[in-house]
């Protein structure tokens, strides 16, 4: 199939190109990336006024399949991915069972090939049912395709034993990817811990439950010599420790999630359950420093966390109610909102947080439209606002942080291996 693309804004950081041309498509890949293309195709995108940018690569998703197809499955939730402009996701391991064996991945990667609308990458967990106690089989786990690993959900308490997983991880190639927090400090809160949290008369969760952990973790990889990432980061504090760590020219990444620069603590005033997650919503000193680390290259990524839950652990009271949005739907929108509006980031520098970066993080050969590469793609009308209503979103749940928000940017086609994989009808 032979597919152009005319006269978008091609936004392609890996190339540093930013400009209006022309992307023709052919056999999957891009073909050419040129000025008036004149030649005979199979379907013509007219892109004048949108954005066309590499498909995103969303390195923090749940599809809770296997386990809990109830709350979504492989196809309900790419399916969602490319409404959002997610052409690669990678599926966190906190299934049921945890992918922390061949066989469990085995299955997943079957229900994948069968059922999957976008590139799903799997990451295995850390430890034997993300227990903490006993490491996975590393090798094992590599050989089958798992590209990271991840006990996302819970930390490694043990130093030892993280320690003893990224000397392994750094000998095997594979990237460790920690969600930092000493459940000790955060001692079974379910908001940030301050005066909203007084005032709701709710148990806090300490920024000190996170930064502590990502200090640890940090220290322990360079000790290690090895790469890590930090999942969600919330709060300043965190945010000051990666920045000193790369100065120090540790390999440490980062990303934070939509819902981290969007909203404060005081969103769960109404006692809203899609405002709870972990790390909790922090304060609007934490939210700018989320918003000034995007700016400054210090937190590398944009990532969903999608966290979808059904609405029997969502509509109930709070402090039962599970942590976790969904956002693969909303995130490109809410950084246009967000980030782009307020110029804290132009579009070259959002590509490089929802596409380059994790393509190269995760070493994909993705995230760029040079001449040869895949053909991912997503065309954006940057104008366009809209709102998040339930109907909308097509996740099997709809326990969204962005319910009833305007949003700004939407995906108009998501090209996905060469194919227009989503057209938005209305």
């Amino acid at each position: 199939m032979r597919l152009l693309i005319k006269a978008g804004r091609v936004v392609d950081p890996a190339n540093k190109i930013d400009a209006v041309t022309d992307i023709l498509i052919e056999d999957n890949k891009i073909a050419l990336v040129d000025e008036q293309i004149k030649i005979d195709t199979d379907l013509t995108i007219e892109a004048q006024g949108k954005i066309v940018m590499p498909g995103i690569i969303d390195m923090h998703v749940h599809l809770r399949e296997p386990g809990r197809e109830d709350k979504e499955t492989v196809a309900s939730g790419t399916a969602a991915a490319l409404r959002g402009g997610v052409t690669t996701l990678l599926a966190m391991p906190n299934t049921t069972p945890a992918i922390d064996n061949p066989q469990t991945a085995a299955l997943l990667k079957e229900i994948i090939n069968r059922t999957a609308q976008a590139g799903v990458l799997l990451a295995g967990a850390i430890t034997k049912d993300r227990l903490g106690k006993e490491l996975v089989d590393i090798p094992s786990l590599k050989k089958v395709g798992v590209v990271a690993l991840s006990d996302d959900g819970s930390s490694v308490d043990s130093d030892e034993l993280m320690f003893m997983a990224l000397k392994r991880a750094k000998r095997e190639g594979i990237l460790i990817i920690c969600h930092s927090e000493d459940k000790g400090l955060s001692a079974q809160g379910v908001v940030n811990l301050g005066l909203t949290s007084t005032r709701l008369g709710l148990r806090g969760i300490s920024c000190e439950s996170e930064y502590k952990r990502v200090e640890r973790d940090i220290k322990l990889a360079e000790k290690a010599g090895a790469a890590v990432h930090i999942a969600h980061v919330s709060c300043r504090k965190s945010v000051d420790i990666i920045a000193k760590a790369k100065q120090r020219g540790v390999r440490v990444t980062a990303e934070t999630a939509p819902h981290y620069f969007t909203f404060t603590e005081e969103a769960v005033l109404g006692y809203d359950t899609n405002m709870k997650m972990n790390p909790p919503l922090r304060s609007l000193d934490d939210l700018a420093a989320i918003k000034e680390a995007l700016h400054e290259g210090i937190i590398d990524v944009i990532a969903s966390d999608h966290a979808p839950h059904t609405e029997n652990e969502k509509e109930i009271e709070f402090v039962r109610a599970e942590f976790g949005v969904v956002g693969l739907q909303t995130e490109l929108s809410a950084a246009v909102s967000e980030l782009i509006e307020p110029g804290i980031l132009g579009w070259p520098g959002l590509v490089e947080k929802l596409s380059v970066n994790p393509a190269r993080i995760l070493g994909l050969k993705k995230g760029s439209l040079c001449v040869g590469s895949d053909a991912d793609l997503v065309v954006v009308d940057p104008q366009r606002v809209w709102q998040v209503g339930k109907e909308a979103l097509v996740s099997r749940s709809k326990n969204s942080a962005f319910l009833g928000k305007v949003l700004k940017g939407r995906v108009e086609y998501t090209i996905y291996n060469g194919k227009v994989v989503y057209a938005r009808s209305a």
